[in-house]
């Protein structure tokens, strides 16, 4: 039997993101997968009442991907590769 994975089993998810996941009302990779990166980082800006790290954003999407897709690269697993793609610095 698969083992069900936990929002902290994703890579680039810490404890600190698993806490904002739960702040949005987010507790688990099942409701992570129908999620949106954007909405998300605006939602958690709106909730803190100011501009978040737009590294958040990317935590964000390197989460949601691992959540829709369980083989993901490892590359694609790090938040770092999505903050390239948000610059423009490289093609999903």
């Amino acid at each position: 039997m698969k083992t069900k994975r936990k929002l902290a089993d994703l890579v680039s998810v810490g404890s600190r993101t698993v806490e904002d996941f739960r702040t949005l009302g987010i507790t688990s990779v099942e409701q992570l997968r129908s999620q949106s990166a954007d909405q998300l980082y605006n939602r958690m800006c709106r909730k803190l009442g100011k501009r978040v790290d737009p590294c958040q954003h990317d935590i964000f999407r390197a989460a949601i991907e691992q959540a829709k897709h369980p083989n993901l690269p490892l590359e694609r697993c790090q938040w770092w590769y999505w903050s390239n793609v948000r610059k423009g610095l490289k093609k999903e």
